[in-house]
């Protein structure tokens, strides 16, 4: 059954282990609040709140096993008839609240999406003699039982080390080695819902801030705003130009190398381009843990490894213009996404243009459907006066 909250707007929950039904009817009716967070770099999460009455069926699922992790939840949205994976994800835990008011009672059950069950066994150790693109592959096959089809944009600045010096093996759990080796190339890992319900990309690549915008978010223009609020900022001392060192095994000297901020992937954003305050040694090297530091004497990452993964940072700190605002699904007529481009009109000959979503937080209820947003781009003024409507 689908609920309808805002007009045009209307919300599936499907639920169950692997293959999902939808949700009853009687429990649609108890459904108080829907929310979806999704960000680059994050996971999406999700949480549906429940009121329980005492006796219900709610109650009764509880005691069972139905709603227990990981069980599987899709939420499917219908904006104007145009129906959108919202979020696909297993429940990883509950909150219940009880209250001696009537209907004051709730049940909170949270979740993440579907990379959750690549991140629960630790496989360090297991050799993986192959090419990233294969150890991709590789790892995500089990997970295709959750719909997961793999995106894989194979780099060109892949590091292959010598065999006989040493072989590749998993580091943590399959997400996180996933996530490792793409960062190792500059790569970012993510699993996102859809197209269709029941199905999830894993995208395996760049970081790409170009190609088709979403419908523009138009702001100061009267009865056509479909945004209700937009700020922007510009933090003109962060923009940083840095220095790479690697550490070639068969150089005794280190290599400086300059890391530009504009790639194929990251192209200018605008036609006034940012000029940089500040410049910066960057050594990338690893703990023992997975986490970066910036430490001389251990920067022993190979040239190929230091310059993909300093091109990924380069970019990520030129994102200097940020936005943030909201907006009303029903009036922008679809579900804003994040991790894609999309089109500003109406603030202003500075910041009118194409952003980057950075993160969106969906917040479905009865009677309202709107989104929280974070927007950025690396350059002021549009590249041409054209924006996708």
């Amino acid at each position: 059954m689908a609920s309808t909250l805002a007009r045009g707007v209307h919300v599936q929950i499907r639920i169950g282990p692997l293959n999902t039904r939808p949700m009853s009817e009687d429990l649609i009716a108890d459904l108080q609040e829907v929310q979806v967070s999704q960000s680059a770099g994050q996971r999406s999460g999700f949480q549906l709140r429940f009121s329980m009455a005492r006796g219900s069926r709610l109650e009764g699922m509880l005691a069972g096993r139905e709603l227990d992790p990981p069980a599987r939840v899709i939420l499917v949205v219908t904006v104007d008839g145009r129906p959108q994976v919202l979020s696909d994800g297993v429940i990883t835990r509950h909150d219940v609240v009880r209250s001696g008011t009537a209907g004051a009672s709730t049940l909170t059950l949270t979740g993440l999406d579907v990379s959750q069950m690549m991140d629960l066994i630790d496989l360090s150790g297991l050799p993986m003699p192959m090419p990233a693109e294969a150890q991709v592959y590789t790892l995500l096959a089990p997970f295709s039982v959750y719909g997961v089809i793999p995106m894989v944009v194979p780099s060109i600045l892949i590091f292959a080390p010598n065999p006989i010096e040493r072989y590749p093996s998993i580091q943590g759990t399959p997400y996180a080695h996933l996530a490792q080796i793409a960062d190792d190339v500059g790569y970012v890992f993510y699993v996102e819902p859809g197209p269709q319900p029941g199905m999830n990309i894993a995208y395996w690549g760049p970081e790409i801030r170009a190609g088709t915008s979403q419908p523009a978010l138009t702001v100061n223009s009267d009865v056509s705003s479909n945004v209700d609020s937009l700020s922007f900022s510009f933090d003109g001392i962060s923009k940083t130009v840095y220095f790479l060192t690697a550490f070639p095994p068969q150089v005794k000297v280190p290599i400086p190398i300059p890391v530009p901020d504009i790639s194929p992937m990251s192209p200018p954003q605008g036609r006034k381009p940012i000029i940089p305050l500040s410049y910066k040694r960057m050594n990338i090297a690893r703990h023992s843990d997975g986490t970066d530091k910036s430490d001389d004497a251990t920067a022993r990452l190979d040239v190929v490894q230091t310059l993909a993964r300093g091109l990924a940072r380069a970019a990520q700190s030129a994102q200097v213009i940020t936005g943030s605002g909201s907006l009303e699904v029903a009036r922008y007529g679809r579900l804003l996404r994040a991790r894609q481009p999309v089109d500003v009109r109406g603030a202003g000959l500075a910041y009118d243009g194409t952003y980057t979503v950075r993160s969106v937080t969906t917040t479905l209820s009865p009677g309202k459907a709107s989104q929280q947003f974070s927007l950025a781009r690396n350059a002021q003024v549009a590249n041409n006066g054209k924006v996708q409507i």
